[in-house]
């Protein structure tokens, strides 16, 4: 490109006024405001991080009381129903047990006429064992539990006075209800072992700190294990019977 050479008293550009027009136009801005914009974005990410994390720090001390709160109040409510479900399991047994004892009576009474008092001492000991009560109460089941060890005491006495009774002992109803006696008996002592085991594990949650609180909070109460009678753990004297 040719260069126009000056005319006599025209002087050259000046560098610095040429420079400000350029400034004064804007032309020369446009660094400077990317610049101011990404530094304005920076400041902005830097002032988002505090506020991000008091936000995480303020969720978490809200949520983790809660979930443990929660977690210690389903805990409960599950060793409740689970003492409440093997509470059932006893009573089944214990029902299958005072369906059969009408069948023992009624065969021993064809023999065994002059032990009245006994069969009375069951049959009352029966009806007391087949009362209703409330499963949530831990004094109610606890008599309940005494009930039907009486109840069983006096059947065991009935089992060895029959042994006196050579007749008695070949009675075919008899012998059934023995073998099925013996049958309850049996499954009542696995039934036994589940519902003391869900008690041990209500008792201890319901005791310890701090599910004890939640405990006085949901009006959950430490249940009755189911124990042997003082008097089944003791040898028994046949001789006391017969």
């Amino acid at each position: 490109m040719q260069r126009i050479p000056l005319s006599r008293g025209e002087k050259k550009p000046d560098r610095q006024r040429f420079i400000g027009e350029l400034e004064l136009t804007g032309l020369l801005n446009i660094p400077a405001h990317s610049n101011i914009l990404h530094n304005q974005q920076q400041t902005i990410k830097s002032e988002s991080l505090p506020m991000d994390s008091s936000l995480i720090i303020t969720a978490a001390i809200i949520l983790i009381p809660l979930i443990v709160g929660y977690t210690i109040y389903a805990g409960l409510i599950r060793k409740k129903n689970m003492v409440l479900e093997a509470l059932s399991g006893i009573d089944v047994q214990f029902q299958k047990r005072a369906d059969l004892v009408p069948n023992m009576l009624k065969a021993a009474k064809k023999y065994m006429e002059h032990e009245k008092e006994l069969f009375s001492e069951i049959v009352e000991l029966r009806n007391s064992a087949n009362a209703g009560y409330d499963k949530s109460d831990p004094q109610q089941v606890g008599k309940h539990i005494e009930a039907e060890n009486q109840l069983k005491s006096k059947i065991d006495a009935l089992k060895i006075t029959v042994e006196n009774y050579p007749e008695l002992k070949s009675d075919a109803t008899m012998l059934d209800a023995m073998d099925s006696m013996e049958n309850v008996e049996h499954n009542l002592s696995a039934a036994r072992r589940f519902y003391n085991s869900a008690v041990g594990d209500l008792n201890n949650a319901v005791e310890i700190f701090p599910s004890s609180l939640f405990a006085d909070w949901l009006n959950i109460h430490q249940m009755p294990f189911f124990e042997a009678e003082e008097s089944a753990r003791k040898a028994i004297d046949a001789s006391d019977y017969l």
